[in-house]
């Protein structure tokens, strides 16, 4: 993994209903040698999006507007083996049972933070103690 491009190769769904938060990820994600897909402001868009391939990874803001969320995606995302974190900016606990045992970042999120936490995600299994 390069660290001036720690995501290079990687695909990642963005899924987030904020303009300025979506462009902001996407940027992020860009510099960091990722090649976004989105970002998708709803869940209807995003599985639109997976139906067209599998992405390596994905960004999921939890609360896509009023009573609407990001679930659907998530759902679909585990069906399809496709690691993911939520990205909210509500304050959750690590054990709420809204995160699914799935890894978060509180909003506003460090841009390395960010980058650092999908490059962990993504790598592989193998590289564990024993393997």
């Amino acid at each position: 993994m390069s660290h001036a491009a720690p995501l290079a190769g990687f695909r990642i769904l963005v899924v987030e209903d904020d303009y300025n938060i979506a462009s902001e990820l996407t940027m992020v994600l860009r510099q960091a040698g990722a090649t976004v897909v989105g970002p998708h402001p709803d869940a209807e868009a995003a599985l639109a999006a997976l139906a067209g391939g599998r992405p390596d990874g994905a960004v999921l803001d939890i609360h896509l507007g009023p009573g609407i969320t990001a679930y659907p995606v998530a759902d679909r995302l585990e069906q399809l083996g496709v690691p993911y974190l939520f990205a909210t900016g509500n304050v959750l606990r690590p054990q709420d049972p809204m995160l699914r045992g799935r890894p978060y970042l509180e909003k506003p999120i460090s841009d390395r933070l960010l980058v650092r936490s999908l490059a962990q995600l993504l790598a592989p299994a193998e590289t564990a103690p024993g393997s």
